[in-house]
């Protein structure tokens, strides 16, 4: 069935690495210093339909599980810088070949839809799941998966300066590849190398098709990403970024390209 991917067959058999390093190696990424004389540094906020990258903002529409309702404050289009925006496009014609293309579910994120999900929805729901998490802890938890907002323009959260992505694959038609998880799933499956770790030889207690499956399409995003320079956030098979603080952290640059992001204008949003 894999030659259905063509050239990109092998990415799908390429494990993704024990990516433990990376989760202690981007902690303190906020603190990094963001270039701001860099020759793209003040790149404004482009559509990516502009680029020929396609998707749906999930927060602005009620068909968004386990949300299953508009967020307030959320934009219909989505935005990102033109650096990251031309990547982007880099890896849809990279994937086109085996009639794939990129799918984004968010990109320049306004503070307020930040906020509700970091100061209320995601500690809410936690509350009410793991009732042995309260203080600290829940508050550790709940930045795992949402950076706390902020308009300090010294520590942006990653989505608020545009370089940042939530994304998958899908064929042409739209039809998704199978990533063993929905989208925005604050638990341990979102792990960008969750189905590595588990036993995939016929007759373990954790073998099947659906891990399988699941594996092999986190290992083609991971490549065809990180391919690209792109860097993954390793708690969220679905995020990645370019020129950010949490991206110059993970592949060792000394600074941010990026910072807060002017919002787009109101006529295009």
């Amino acid at each position: 069935m894999s030659a259905m991917f063509g050239s990109l067959a092998s990415l799908r058999d390429r494990p993704i690495p024990n990516l433990a390093p990376v989760r202690q190696r981007k902690q303190g990424s906020r603190d990094l210093p963001i270039d701001s004389r860099h020759p793209r540094a003040d790149e404004p906020l482009h559509h990516l339909c502009d680029y020929g990258v396609k998707g749906t903002s999930y927060y602005a529409h009620d068909r968004n599980p386990p949300y299953w309702s508009r967020v307030e404050g959320a934009v219909e289009k989505l935005h990102a810088r033109s650096g990251v925006a031309e990547r982007l496009r880099a890896v849809n014609q990279r994937l086109a070949g085996a009639g794939l293309r990129l799918h984004v579910y968010d990109a320049w994120r306004p503070r307020a839809v930040q906020a509700y999900f970091y100061e209320r929805w995601l500690p809410d729901e936690l509350r009410k799941r793991r009732p042995e998490l309260s203080g600290e802890a829940l508050q550790a938890e709940v930045a795992r998966y949402w950076a706390k907002p902020t308009d300090n323009p010294l520590s942006p959260a990653p989505h608020s300066t545009g370089a940042a992505l939530d994304l998958t694959i899908v064929w042409d038609d739209g039809e998704p590849l199978f990533m063993g998880s929905m989208f925005d799933d604050a638990s341990a499956i979102s792990a960008t190398e969750h189905f590595e770790a588990l036993s995939h030889t016929h007759g373990g207690a954790d073998w099947s098709f659906s891990a399988e499956e699941a594996r092999a399409n986190r290992r083609l995003l991971y490549w065809v990403m990180t391919d690209a320079g792109f860097a993954n956030h390793p708690d969220e098979w679905w995020h990645y970024s370019w020129g950010d603080q949490m991206w110059a952290k993970i592949t060792g640059e000394p600074a941010a390209i990026y910072g807060l992001a002017a919002p787009p204008d109101a006529t295009t949003q």
